[in-house]
């Protein structure tokens, strides 16, 4: 690709040594590290342990239960290995509710990770949470590891023999505060570690994965209800056991499709202790088991921060989206108008998610799910070739340039997709190119090549003609 537009923004591919660069960008997008999650209860030190493990302090350590309030994963190296750590968070303490939340959480990281870490505070003991996170853990299937933490000097040993009774194997004395112990940990987690995730993206043949997700009281069992009963069979239930979720298998459309994590989802509201972040666990755990998410909003109800933090979470894990606003058979015309306007004004940052006006109560248009759905899948495993890529791109450059930053104007050099699911594009440039530039080249994608319903990512290496290149 020469620079024939002669306008120094598309620069020619010959000069530059991108080849390896591209392969590199292609083969780690292929190959996902593998992931390890560290879960435990409240104040165990996990967070204090994933920092350990990072080198550097990035989870929040804080001397109060429960301060990690959602799961966040960090880019890791060991040794030359790189993985991914998930900090799956620790609750408040709740008599009722306590077990069940770290119970939550072990079933959580079983979906989504490839090895766990459970961290136990030494100095207690085990405690009934713990037993309940190490019975699930023991019939999972991935390799587990126990770290006795806050094994500070020689005498804390024996606290940590006593934590054999739990049953998952050899307890790994740990101080996370002060380091001692933990590489011989991290050794023995790389031993079993596969080189490759082989839960990321997991999944290939079968029934597409479905997750039914929005806040409270929003209507997703009578959703899931009417799917299932009243108009559709159910196939049948996946049987379901204390380790695995039951997964609903349901006939739309003339195909099977498979709702995950539906026992959870049907959980009634008084069964969730109060505790509003279990209702949070439950739904990043059909999101990750999932391939698109029906996110359902209460058309009858102005739209919430609740409404637009489970959107965000679907768009963090790059799943196919369709938006389904329920109840409109209590939608009157002044609310529709109103409602407009929230749209407007509260998703525009997902103005590309198909939307259906559905009521689960009296079945109205739920047929029209089915369409959409295939849509966004479509979308999210479409590839672009790289020619048609750097062709499109060519002319969007030639008439919409960068803009100038810092005296120059940055070149974009070549582009790849490096990823489907959700398709995920990078561009090699010779410098910086501004968010808003970004966010103009997806809706130009998004404009040329549809991609309706899936979330699409642009990565940005900069080139610079001496060195190594720097990610963005």
């Amino acid at each position: 690709m020469s620079d024939s537009d002669g306008d120094g923004t598309w620069s020619d591919e010959s000069d530059w040594e991108l080849s390896d660069e591209v392969a590199e960008v292609l083969e780690e997008a292929a190959a996902p590290p593998p992931v390890v999650a560290v879960v435990g209860r409240p104040n165990v030190g996990k967070s204090t342990l994933v920092n350990r493990i990072l080198g550097r302090r990035e989870a929040v350590v804080q001397d109060i239960p429960g301060v990690t309030r959602d799961r966040v994963s960090y880019d890791a190296n060991w040794l030359g290995r790189r993985f991914m750590v998930q900090d799956t968070g620790g609750w408040e303490p709740d008599a009722k509710g306590l077990q069940q939340l770290v119970a939550d959480q072990a079933l959580v990281a079983m979906r989504t990770a490839d090895a766990i870490i459970l961290v136990v505070d030494a100095v207690v003991g085990a405690t009934s949470a713990d037993e309940a996170a190490a019975r699930m853990l023991r019939k999972s299937g991935k390799p587990v590891f126990l770290a006795a933490n806050k094994v500070d000097t020689q005498r804390g040993e024996s606290d940590a023999a006593a934590l054999w009774s739990l049953g998952i194997g050899e307890p790994h004395s740990i101080s996370a505060m002060h380091g001692r112990g933990v590489a011989d940990l991290l050794d023995t987690v790389m031993e079993k570690l596969p080189e490759v995730s082989e839960v990321a993206g997991a999944g290939g043949g079968g029934p597409r994965r479905v997750a039914l997700v929005g806040k409270p009281n929003v209507g997703k069992s009578s959703l899931l209800n009417r799917l299932a009963g009243d108009e559709r069979s159910v196939v049948h239930d996946v049987a379901g056991t204390t380790v695995d979720p039951v997964d609903s298998l349901i006939e739309l459309g003339g195909k099977t499709w498979r709702f995950v994590d539906t026992a959870g989802l049907r959980r009634k509201v008084g069964q969730a202790s109060g505790h509003e972040f279990y209702a949070s666990v439950r739904t990043h755990g059909a999101i990750d088991a999932a391939e698109v998410a029906i996110m359902l909003i209460d058309a009858s109800q102005p739209l919430t921060e609740q409404d637009l933090r489970v959107l965000s979470m679907v768009i963090e894990a790059g799943r196919a989206l369709v938006i389904a606003f329920n109840k409109w058979d209590l939608v009157d015309e002044d609310r529709r108008y109103l409602l407009d306007k929230e749209i407007d004004r509260e998703l525009v940052q997902v103005q590309w998610a198909p939307r259906v006006n559905i009521s689960a109560m009296t079945g109205r248009a739920v047929q029209k799910l089915v369409p959409a759905l295939e849509t966004s899948l479509a979308s999210w495993d479409k590839r672009i070739s790289t020619g048609q890529l750097n062709n499109f791109l060519k002319e969007v450059v030639a008439a919409t340039p960068p803009p100038v930053r810092g005296g120059k104007q940055p070149k974009i050099l070549f582009a790849t997709q490096a990823a489907t699911r959700p398709p995920t594009f990078v561009l090699f440039t010779s410098g910086f190119l501004e968010a808003g530039y970004r966010r103009f080249l997806e809706r130009r994608l998004r404009e040329q090549f549809g991609f309706d319903g899936s979330p699409v990512r642009i990565n940005v290496r900069v080139r610079e003609k001496r060195g190594a290149p720097k990610r963005r």
